[in-house]
């Protein structure tokens, strides 16, 4: 950390009455941003430090502020400096959903208090300020299999024809999606970012601690986030149930666009999640997530055995082999 962004949290903490508090390091993640614990006199926040110009907070705000409004479990927040890049939000406890898990919790209620949130918000508007999910920003993401998976893989740069083949596969299935109903769409939905907090009944009691990057998309963005985790494997009978809650919530939908719906997003999200997996190693110097690439890569297979996604199969048939359908060295590019 610089010695002027050392100092702008200092009078940051200073100005809102946290100065000289504890300050432990609770987390990073896959972005620029990270978070620390403030203890003092028996009370606790959190520092969420998101520097400029990688990094906006404003979202955040927009997005915590909606949810709290219409009693979703999003953190207050407790005082900002915007242009900083500067949040202390209140401090919802150590209880992720991915920690309960691996303390033995059963799973079933767990993802079904995520299925209810879900069923809730699904019914709400879209804040205004939003952006839209197109066809541009899914292209956008989906590229990132090209342009950092495969060359790693192949050890040399795609070809333009073959992106350009991947592009034009994708342009041929995006209008599913584009025909359905905008929701919130808060993008990173699963038991990593999702906690119990302590004191509280009902839906409050999923703490929501990641979207600042919603969008106004699909409804099925989330609930596939949700049971389609890139991290973590969900037995498929489990899968099942939940997308039955969610479906017996929500009657009178049109069930079989949901699932053609279902089926794209998830092949475009776990195809974008490969990419990035790989361009935190090669760019970012984390190779942390590598190893979760083969439980992506038979996800996106799943998705892509779908009949509304054929031509994009067709592409991965024909450019990625299975032998290639691996963890990719990890070269990490010269700073």
């Amino acid at each position: 950390m610089s010695a002027d962004r050392h100092a702008r949290i200092t009078a940051f903490l200073d100005a809102n009455g946290w100065g000289g508090a504890e300050s432990r390091r609770l987390a990073a993640d896959a972005s620029f941003r990270s978070y620390r614990r403030l203890a003092r006199d028996g009370q606790t926040a959190v520092l969420m430090d998101a520097p400029p110009p990688k990094e906006d907070v404003r979202p955040f705000i927009r997005v915590a502020d909606h949810l709290r409004r219409h009693g979703l479990g999003a953190p207050a927040v407790l005082a900002e400096d915007t242009d900083g890049g500067l949040l202390l939000l209140e401090d919802l406890g150590d209880d992720t959903f991915t920690r309960l898990l691996q303390r033995g919790e059963p799973a079933e209620p767990l993802y079904a208090l995520a299925v209810d949130v879900l069923v809730h918000l699904h019914q709400l508007p879209v804040p205004a300020g939003v952006p839209a999910y197109d066809d541009q920003r899914l292209l956008d993401e989906a590229s990132l299999f090209t342009d950092w998976y495969l060359p790693a893989v192949l050890d040399r740069p795609v070809t333009a024809p073959a992106r350009d083949a991947f592009l034009g596969a994708w342009c041929e299935t995006l209008p599913v999606v584009r025909d359905q109903p905008r929701i919130l769409v808060l993008r990173d939905f699963h038991v990593d970012n999702l906690m119990r907090v302590a004191g509280r009944e009902g839906l409050p009691a999923c703490g929501l601690l990641d979207f600042q990057d919603a969008v106004a998309g699909p409804a099925a963005y989330d609930l596939m986030s949700l049971v389609e985790d890139a991290r973590r494997d969900i037995p498929a009978d489990l899968k099942a149930r939940l997308r039955g809650r969610y479906r017996d919530a929500l009657p009178g939908r049109d069930w079989t666009g949901f699932d053609e719906v279902f089926a794209v997003l998830a092949a475009q999200r776990h195809a974008k999640v490969i990419g990035i997996f790989t361009r935190l190693c090669v760019r970012d110097g984390k190779p942390g997530y590598l190893h979760h690439i083969p439980r992506v890569w038979r996800l996106l297979e799943t998705a892509l055995a779908h009949p509304v996604l054929a031509g994009v199969a067709a592409w991965f048939e024909r450019h990625v082999p299975q032998d290639r359908r691996t963890i990719p060295p990890c070269r990490i590019a010269a700073p």
